[in-house]
């Protein structure tokens, strides 16, 4: 899903542009209000130099085809009296353009620019993202939200140039087209997997998002043309859907490069729990993610991607990163597939934290020597918040098997597992422990027990702690709970609240590396790092761990 504001050197813009409609607009969700305020001339700059750092950021819109492409597209550049430039694809569709089919605008990885704010929009994005107009419709994410759903709607199409429902459109179309050029499923499983409610809806918004009919689009699955390559579906046989029960499917997640594969597949070694994930000796992980319907196993192939020096160094390069999904049903194949994508940061832009934060000396360095580094998140916000207290104080294998612990004796109940996997743990069996069971369920002491039953408690009773969550509200929610510091508010909020500006500033390990003694000294040099002070920790902690096992290296 495509919905960041575009910005000229990083500065927000300045002109409001006069409304494009090149065709009507469909009553059936889309608007025709006219797109919020970009800077035509950098835009436009951005355009007439086909730059790729733009591409993803802002669409332009051609009045003359009725089309809109990437700024970087190859094709001949219109007049700028042609020209009209939009925040997110799904304004562009709103406003009556479709997709060009030479430089593909629909097929850009997504975009970290709207989980770097906290206020409404931004929240409704990150949950639309996330699938809650699929799961809950407008109105329940208008009251999620707390808001009506004309307000909700009016501040969207203000701030964005789309509405909630065209957004969720926009989302499933490109979905849907990623899963016909990629799997051999048909139609209309696709269609199912991508969330429409019928064929019919279907086909009618992906002639509306591409001005052509799926049963015309090019299926290129296994075939030279597709420029990241095909998943071997040789090598791993579930490359494809092999049953009702489990369907599953083969794909390449993309991302924009370079993406440090080593450096995430190594945390996610580093942190996998027993019973939810497994590190193969062929390099491969595979993992439990928790979805509607029960549990999927997403297998990442690490050994395909290559590293960055071989990655292209152009803004505009793109890497595949192969899984397999295997899934309880097809209907969950896009939770699952957003969860892989928070897991591994797959939407980063390198380009844009680089920019942020390579003019500090302290970072310049770090930065070079691991291009591509990402921020994972955690694979359920819930699961992670819990398991962060049973990590506290403890070192990080003792923390792993914890966890296991933990998803063993209070996995969810009802929940259809993956054959050798394990459900997420339920916070409501947790909180409906007394603190000595968890003690001698668990191995825990009484003050730690007593914290995680608080915790399971605030999260059964509705504490949200995932990516559209009002953030300062988490925070302070979280901090109340007795047993919970700063160290593990920050944390949280980086791995499950997906915020790019947490900053655990009391971290051991982080003030070592920066050299400080105090937190108040570590903030105080991070303020030139907002909004991606995570960003900057995770590069800090890489380095220092790094130099450290090289000391205990004989």
């Amino acid at each position: 899903m495509h919905t960041s504001v575009a910005s000229a050197g990083r500065s927000h813009c300045q002109v409001r542009f006069p409304r494009a409609s090149p065709a009507a607009a469909r009553n059936n969700g889309s608007v025709t209000s006219q797109p919020p305020a970009l800077d035509f001339d950098a835009c436009y700059r951005a355009a007439s130099g086909r730059d790729p750092r733009w591409d993803g950021r802002v669409y332009l819109g051609v009045t003359s085809t009725g089309i809109y492409c990437r700024p970087s597209c190859p094709a001949r550049k219109p007049r700028p009296e042609n020209c009209r430039f939009f925040p997110s694809a799904a304004a562009c569709v709103a406003a009556g353009f479709r997709a060009c089919k030479r430089c593909r605008p629909d097929a850009l990885p997504g975009t970290r620019d709207w989980d770097v704010r906290g206020d409404l929009v931004a929240r409704a994005v990150r949950r639309i993202r996330d699938g809650a107009v699929d799961a809950v419709g407008v109105a329940g994410l208008a009251a999620e939200l707390a808001v009506s759903e004309r307000h909700l709607r009016r501040m969207m199409v203000d701030e964005i140039g789309a509405s909630p429902l065209q957004l969720a459109r926009t989302r499933r179309a490109h979905a849907a087209r990623a899963l016909i050029e990629e799997t051999d499923l048909p139609l209309a499983d696709i269609a199912f997997a991508a969330g429409f409610g019928s064929v019919r809806q279907f086909g009618d918004t992906m002639r509306e998002e591409f001005g052509i009919a799926p049963s015309r689009m090019s299926r290129r699955r296994g075939s030279a043309a597709d420029p990241l390559g095909p998943v071997d579906p040789v090598s791993d046989p579930a490359s494809g859907p092999v049953s009702d029960e489990r369907p599953r499917l083969a794909l390449r997640l993309r991302t924009r490069a370079p993406f440090g594969a080593v450096a995430i597949r190594a945390h996610l070694e580093a942190h996998a729990v027993p019973g939810r994930d497994v590190i193969d000796p062929d390099g491969s992980t595979a993992h439990a993610v928790d979805v509607p319907g029960g549990t999927a196993i997403v297998r990442i192939d690490w050994a395909e991607v290559p590293p960055p020096a071989a990655q292209s160094h152009g803004g505009a390069a793109v890497v595949g990163v192969p899984v397999v999904l295997t899934l309880p049903r097809l209907a969950d194949a896009m939770p699952a597939i957003q969860t892989v994508r928070r897991m591994l940061d797959l939407d980063a832009d390198p380009a844009q934290i680089a920019e942020a934060l390579e003019r500090d000396p302290r970072l310049g360095g770090l930065l070079a020597r691991r291009p591509g580094l990402r921020l994972p998140a955690a694979r359920e916000p819930r699961e992670f918040a819990l398991g962060t207290v049973l990590g506290q104080q403890v070192s990080l294998a003792a923390a792993r098997t914890l966890q296991g612990r933990l998803a063993a004796a209070f996995a969810r109940s009802g929940a259809l597992a993956a054959p050798g996997f394990l459900a997420g743990p339920d916070p409501e069996r947790i909180a409906a422990c007394d603190a000595q069971e968890l003690r001698d369920r668990l191995g825990l002491t009484r003050a730690r027990a007593e914290t995680l039953r608080s915790l399971a408690g605030a999260l059964a009773c509705g504490l949200d702690v995932g990516p559209g969550a009002d953030r300062d509200r988490a925070r302070a929610e979280l901090a109340a709970i007795r047993g919970i510091g700063p160290w593990t508010v920050e944390i949280v909020a980086l791995r499950s609240l997906g915020d790019p500006d947490a900053y655990p500033a009391g971290d051991l390990i982080l003030r070592r590396a920066l050299g400080v003694a105090a937190g108040s000294e570590a903030e105080r040099l991070a303020e030139t790092w907002r909004p991606f002070r995570g960003y900057a920790t995770q590069h800090l902690w890489a380095d220092f761990l790094e130099a450290a096992a090289r000391k205990d290296t004989p």
